[in-house]
């Protein structure tokens, strides 16, 4: 039943309205997994590719690793890490607001930037079935 009602929803709405849901409920979880998240985020669908852009700042004690020699490295390495830790509450997100499974998902920071590019594939052309 929630499925179909899901579908239902996600048949009715624009491309544009999903991106929107899906861009919102990625800051929520940031948030909420953190206690801290992104100040804005970008969700493109293409083809069967969720691409999320997060903007905001690094957290503080990744900020603060940077100073150090291997600075870079100690942060991509814990972005990664919390990316494969997380990855199984993303792609479930992604796959109830889409109706669709996520089969791999792929993630990367910026650290000067504190830019965050995360792409959830899915087992289809999703963006064919949008309005």
């Amino acid at each position: 039943m929630l499925v179909s009602i899901l579908f239902y929803m996600v048949l009715y709405q624009t491309k544009g309205q999903i991106e929107d849901a899906i861009a919102k409920r990625v800051i929520e979880f940031y948030v909420s997994t953190l206690g801290t998240g992104p100040r804005e985020a970008k969700v493109h669908i293409i083809e069967d590719m969720v691409i999320v852009r997060t903007y905001g700042k690094l957290l503080p004690i990744e900020e603060q690793l940077l100073g150090g020699d291997q600075g870079v490295e100690l942060v991509k390495t814990i972005r990664k890490a919390f990316h494969e830790i997380n990855t199984k509450k993303l792609r479930s997100m992604i796959e109830e607001i889409t109706g669709h499974k996520v089969v791999s998902s792929h993630a990367d920071v910026s650290t000067k930037t504190g830019e965050k590019f995360e792409a959830f594939i899915l087992e289809t052309n999703f963006e064919n079935e949008l309005k």
